[in-house]
């Protein structure tokens, strides 16, 4: 006969259990903790893997649209000795990150810890470990506290979905989705749907629904930078990474802004306003990404993406805009972005401030005290994620190593005294 899993308290008192990592463990099967737990497979060094899905790079399977292609060209986001086929296109599409992914984890025999929540993570002083505890998503709820020397966060920029509170939105009666839910445009063929955000989520979201048929409105309740994906045949991103070199920022800024401007155009009269800092220097300073135009634009300046201000509030089957304009609707597609869900589970406040993010910013924001680290947090995508990679994996890997050699020569000097007795 079926008995539930919480029928019973011995049953969860039983499936408590504890484990010794003879190294760090890594919280996260994404992108940066697939790159951390190669460099550390290269050098030797065990590890724990833990991820809370069922599957690797979980955002990418389960929380993006269909048409998604990576924003930059693939060299600059493959991840450490091993490089995308050579038959991928310039920009890979969603389904071929994933096989390439899934690929880097069978190439250096990663095998996570899949169906793990890390609960809570808490560096015991009196012992000088990590204590990691997780419980298991599956019917059981498996209890388990791993104790290691190394904690790696590796969860990322994006782990929950951020979702703004607008009034009246409950009182709105149509479907209400966030970007991360959001699959195709196909569904929603005919409808008036409002795309609540302008980055790069909301722009592609906007020209997916206007390729389906749909008629999509993009709420921009901000400043914006929009540049194209490739200016002169070169891609931008590639463009300004050279300019860095040899460059200050704020000349490449100036630079990138000039010649959006000849490849754009004006983009103000068509609602959408530039901020006052720069593109890069807003990305370093605030993590705003600037959005890499794919089509979008061409759909804006056609008037079937059309583009309004913030909302005001909602009612039945509409809502009002901060100008007073009021709109007919169907759906909401929320675009509002993602967040870090470190501080929910991570009990330290030294290194992560409380968005989730580490205090020091790239390139010195992968290393804490106490054997924390952090991967993932540079906010320049996954070539920044890389570098951080190898840096924690080298450094992890010289200490283990040093503290094995140790703890091998301890070993081997007690064996030599005890065979003196006799």
């Amino acid at each position: 006969m079926f008995q539930s899993c919480y029928d019973s308290e011995d049953h969860k008192f039983l499936s408590r259990r504890c484990i010794w990592v003879n190294g760090p463990v890594i919280v996260g099967a994404g992108p940066s903790g697939l790159a951390v737990s190669a460099g550390l497979k290269a050098k030797g060094v065990p590890f724990i893997l833990l991820e809370r899905a069922s599957c690797i790079a979980s955002l990418w399977q389960n929380r993006t649209y269909d048409r998604l292609k990576l924003h930059l060209p693939k060299k600059f986001c493959q991840l450490p000795d091993f490089p995308f086929p050579e038959s991928f296109p310039e920009y890979p599409t969603k389904f071929q990150f994933i096989t390439y992914l899934e690929s880097y984890a069978k190439h250096f025999d990663i095998m996570p810890s899949f169906n793990e929540t890390v609960q809570s993570a808490k560096y015991d002083e009196t012992f000088g470990l990590w204590r990691v505890k997780t419980v298991s998503t599956s019917c059981d709820r498996t209890e388990v506290e791993y104790i290691c020397r190394w904690l790696v966060v590796a969860s990322g920029e994006n782990a929950e979905k951020v979702v703004p509170e607008f009034e009246g939105l409950e009182d709105f009666g149509g479907g209400v989705m966030h970007a991360c839910d959001y699959k195709s445009g196909e569904s929603f063929r005919g409808k008036r749907v409002l795309v609540v955000g302008c980055g790069n989520s909301g722009m592609e979201v906007s020209l997916d629904l206007c390729n389906q048929n749909a008629s999509p409105t993009m709420v921009v309740r901000s400043s914006v930078h929009v540049l194209p994906r490739e200016t002169f045949g070169k891609s931008t991103f590639e463009l300004a990474a050279t300019m860095m070199k040899w460059l200050p920022l704020w000349t490449v800024d100036k630079i990138l802004l000039i010649l959006a401007w000849l490849v754009l155009g004006n983009l103000e009269k068509h609602g959408l306003k530039r901020p006052k800092i720069g593109p890069l220097q807003l990305k370093n300073s605030q993590g705003k990404t600037p959005v890499l135009d794919i089509g979008a634009l061409h759909k804006i300046r056609t008037g079937k993406i059309k583009v309004v201000p913030g909302i005001k509030k909602f009612s039945n089957a509409k809502v009002e805009l901060v100008n007073g304009q009021k709109l007919e609707i169907d759906s909401v597609i929320l675009a509002t972005g993602y967040r870090s869900n470190v501080p929910s589970w991570l009990k330290e406040n030294e290194f992560f401030s409380e968005d989730g993010i580490p205090k020091d910013p790239f390139p010195n924001g992968w290393k804490g005290k106490k054997g924390l680290y952090a991967v993932g947090f540079t906010r320049k995508g996954l070539a920044g994620a890389t570098l951080d990679a190898i840096s924690v994996s080298l450094d992890i890997s010289k200490t283990w190593k040093e503290e094995t050699k140790q703890k091998k020569k301890n070993v081997a000097a007690r064996h030599r005294r005890c065979i003196s007795h006799f």
